[in-house]
């Protein structure tokens, strides 16, 4: 015999646990530069209407719909990312920076087995790395190159003196008594983040088969906001995640729970019949 209730709290459960380890990725990247916090949404599933009212004198007076409407339980319907502003942390390193305008993404090149591909990140800890020819190149903490204005990696000239990242981007290097602008970050604005896939390590992509038409705005350096030797931090509120996390929990045991008591009911009933 299938009891519905049964069904409805084990696809339930199935989601909450979906959901709690949304929750523990989040508190587990509480100290984690630049990472974005997700947050997890319900949705009912298909519900049935059952028209169990066979008199028309039991209608007088009713204020519910008439019959009984039976769900399949719940699921998560949307995912979404939260890129709201994190703290700043003052790490006085020059190659740390921080975007100061919420939805703007610094870009990466990330190998493929296609290729390469353009991912994102809010993550502005920067590296120098050398090269065989006489450049060193600027890369995340992973070893990825970070593009430039005309979309290309940033390469400098080594047997610099200095080397500072101004407040649009610009990274300025000092060459002896003279210091110019040699290359320019290029920032980029998420109008629609939802659309953008989670990949780990602090890093964000298109999915596939998804264009960027219209999911993505040019900044000009004129516009960008950036601030040398800071770091931002993440955006997990700790308070709201344990908060997230008891009520997940507590739902949980709730369906579990119902799952044990319509099993008892069930075998009252088969003791009933015996």
């Amino acid at each position: 015999m299938v009891n519905r209730s049964m069904i409805q709290s084990a696809v339930t459960m199935g989601q909450l646990q979906h959901k709690l380890d949304i929750i523990g990725n989040n508190l587990a990247n509480s100290n984690t530069t630049g990472y974005k916090s997700k947050n997890a949404d319900f949705s009912s599933l298909l519900f049935q209407q059952i028209d169990n009212l066979s008199d028309d004198q039991v209608e007088v007076n009713r204020s519910t719909p008439d019959g009984i409407r039976v769900g399949s339980g719940a699921r998560i319907g949307h995912t979404n990312l939260d890129l709201r502003q994190g703290n700043l942390q003052n790490t006085g390193r020059e190659l740390d920076v921080a975007l100061l305008t919420e939805q703007h993404l610094f870009q990466l090149r990330v190998p493929t087995e296609e290729g390469f591909e353009t991912q994102y990140t809010r993550a502005g800890n920067f590296y120098l790395n050398p090269m065989n020819n006489g450049q060193v190149m600027l890369t995340n903490a992973d070893g990825y190159p970070v593009l430039g204005e005309d979309g290309e990696p940033i390469l400098l000239a080594e047997n610099f003196d200095g080397l500072s990242i101004d407040t649009n981007g610009s990274i300025l290097v000092t060459r002896g008594d003279e210091q110019a602008a040699e290359a320019q970050l290029d920032v980029i604005e998420a109008v629609r983040p939802r659309m953008l896939e989670p990949i780990g390590d602090n890093r964000f992509r298109l999915p596939e088969g998804i264009d960027d038409d219209g999911i993505f705005a040019d900044v000009l350096a004129t516009d960008q906001q950036l601030q040398s030797g800071t770091l931002e931090m993440s955006n997990v509120d700790l308070s709201k995640q344990m908060t997230d996390m008891l009520m997940a929990q507590r739902a949980y045991q709730f369906n579990a729970k119902s799952i044990s008591t319509s099993d008892q009911m069930m075998g009252l009933v088969n003791q009933l019949r015996s």
